[in-house]
């Protein structure tokens, strides 16, 4: 996708592609609410499950994420949270690197490392790719994660007798939800991986939470 149209990875030492690793994928771990959780209306078929859950606005998950590029690979725990556009997200790296945030409006993509330094992301899979070697897919996490595809792009999807997804390909990126679970009264995407040329990202979500607008 965009790997082919950036120039070659700066050298930097183990530590430092660790440390990368850890980092930008902080991607994933907000902070913690204390907002009631509500339940989603009924969901039937994968036409009602497109227009509910593309319309829910205020929501969060929190589980594990796993990067694998190349020979390099990472663990670590996220949250992610989504309100309107805006969405805030962290990961917590090994080796006490710390925290790194990833936050969005609508317009605007910064990242946010373990010093404090930020940084607005003009291309923001492209430039994670370019900074640490690997990539997750920033812009349309917030729909995947949610079990539908990206509504701004063309998508080809795959759907169980339930009217869940099981595959989609869209941007470049294949997309495989092996297994859902109940959550707030609904089915929802429990394991999901999400590989491109360069990356394969594998989140296990344990919490969803819903909130009223």
């Amino acid at each position: 996708m965009f790997a082919n149209a950036i120039s070659p990875k700066r050298p930097e030492s183990q530590f430092k592609r660790l440390a990368g690793l850890g980092l930008c994928l902080a991607l994933l771990s907000g902070c913690a609410t204390t907002r009631p959780s509500i339940d989603l209306p009924e969901i039937t078929t994968w036409e009602l499950r497109q227009e509910v859950l593309g319309a829910v606005s205020d929501w969060e998950f929190r589980g594990r994420i796993a990067v694998k590029a190349g020979d390099e690979g990472f663990n670590g725990n996220f949250r992610w949270t989504q309100t309107g556009n805006s969405f805030y997200a962290t990961v917590g790296g090994p080796l006490g690197i710390g925290t790194v945030m990833i936050e969005g409006d609508g317009r605007n993509v910064t990242l946010t490392d373990k010093d404090g330094l930020t940084t607005v992301l003009k291309n923001p899979e492209a430039e994670l790719y370019y900074r640490y070697g690997w990539t997750i897919p920033v812009a349309s996490l917030r729909y995947w994660a949610l079990g539908i595809p990206d509504p701004s792009s063309e998508a080809a999807t795959s759907v169980d007798e339930a009217g869940r997804l099981v595959d989609l390909e869209q941007s470049n990126w294949a997309v495989k939800i092996s297994r859902y679970r109940e959550s707030a009264g609904q089915q929802m995407p429990r394991t999901l991986t999400a590989t491109n040329p360069d990356t394969r990202v594998r989140m296990v979500i344990d919490n969803w939470l819903f909130f009223e607008r």
